[in-house]
């Protein structure tokens, strides 16, 4: 019996049905969240073979806790540490599982969790696993956010407000008065820092370097590896007592097996090669952004830009006569967006010809 075929049938309907697809490696890739094109580095894939053949063990074996840390994981957190200026960290298998990590096991009983209402999907399946309470805040609406804490008609234990540095679908920046509203009300600030790190800030750490913010007491910064550091995993920065509390109560740090140590080593060799090269990277960032205010008329903080289309059918097909013409762009649909975009990624891999001649085709497909 075919169980779900309905529910797929309406979703197919809708042309919002989705499948795995095995895109031709010869297309240009203007869809992925390989932000600075690091993944088809082999020099820096060879340094990490190499860095990785001298260890006794290759993979995890257990949990952090159990005795699956490594030499290589301590190391990975120590520079993660240093470079943002933050007390501790701690790394853990995926970004999904940081913010189940981070929100289920903070927001305890008679605190309330502030949430921007387009925060990942990671975070909001969180939020049904908390023993506090919810609020969910217009997105990026500082004002929402301070009336929504006046209204409060008790005092909570602890209040926790949860941002994105840059949103993965709008590409936009989260404004610097979140940390003072935070300041304000003696709150715990959470930045999920997946799309910002190694894209903006002065030294390219993110939306606390971008905003000059010195990390303090009440700061969590969340970061993945499988973006711009095109690795996998992903890691939190906080105090030591955060990061204590973390171990001994978040559940995916727990009871899930320690991160792979390949992919660690890989993120930590790609860390170290893009604060070498952090002037050249923020130079390139610079020039794709100027094309595509130049020919979409588009103000670009980051390294996605999202074009409404607003028709899951045409969106499908613009996505297929890209193809056609060798580019694979992000077809994106409800439920991860309200309306449907074509989610453009300028890569830094990208020849500046071939992001030309997507813009302007673009352009076209919108005027």
């Amino acid at each position: 019996m075919n169980y779900y075929q309905k529910e797929l049938n309406s979703i197919k309907k809708v042309n919002r049905l989705r499948t795995r697809k095995l895109f031709d490696t010869d297309l240009i890739d203007l869809g992925s969240n390989d932000y600075l094109g690091l993944s088809s580095k082999k020099s820096l894939l060879k340094k990490t073979y190499k860095k990785l053949k001298k260890e006794k063990y290759f993979s995890p074996k257990a949990s952090l806790l159990v005795n699956g840390y490594s030499q290589i994981h301590q190391e990975f957190e120590t520079k993660l540490c240093e470079l943002n200026d933050f007390e501790s960290g701690i790394v853990v298998g995926s970004g999904f599982l940081a913010n189940i990590a981070l929100i289920e096991s903070l927001v305890r009983k008679k605190d309330i969790l502030f949430i921007d209402e387009q925060y990942h999907a990671s975070g909001m399946l969180a939020t049904k696993l908390v023993q506090g309470e919810v609020v969910i805040f217009k997105h990026n609406d500082t004002l929402d956010l301070e009336s929504k804490i006046a209204a409060l008609e008790y005092t909570p234990n602890r209040i926790i407000i949860a941002i994105e540095g840059v949103y993965s679908m709008g590409g936009d920046i989260a404004p610097k008065k979140f940390d003072a509203i935070a300041s304000t009300h003696n709150a715990i600030l959470l930045v999920d820092e997946a799309h910002s790190s190694g894209v903006i800030g002065n030294n390219l750490l993110g939306w606390f370097d971008y905003h000059q913010i010195t990390p303090q007491s009440n700061h969590i910064k969340m970061g993945t590896l499988g973006k711009a550091y095109s690795s996998y995993g992903a890691y939190i920065l906080a105090s030591e007592h955060i990061i204590s509390f973390l171990e001994n109560r978040a559940k995916p740090i727990i009871y899930g097996t320690a991160p792979s140590l390949f992919d660690i080593s890989l993120a930590l060799t790609n860390l170290n090669y893009l604060q070498k090269k952090k002037e050249k990277i923020k130079n390139k960032i610079r020039k794709n952004q100027a094309l595509v205010r130049n020919i979409l008329e588009i103000d670009c903080d980051s390294l996605i830009v999202p074009i409404e289309i607003g028709d899951n059918k045409k969106v499908i097909e613009i996505q297929n006569r890209l193809i056609e013409k060798g580019y694979v762009v992000g077809a994106i649909r409800q439920p991860t967006v309200y309306k449907a975009i074509i989610r453009l990624i300028i890569k830094l891999d990208i020849q500046k010809s071939d992001l030309k001649e997507v813009l302007r085709y673009l352009k076209n497909e919108v005027s």
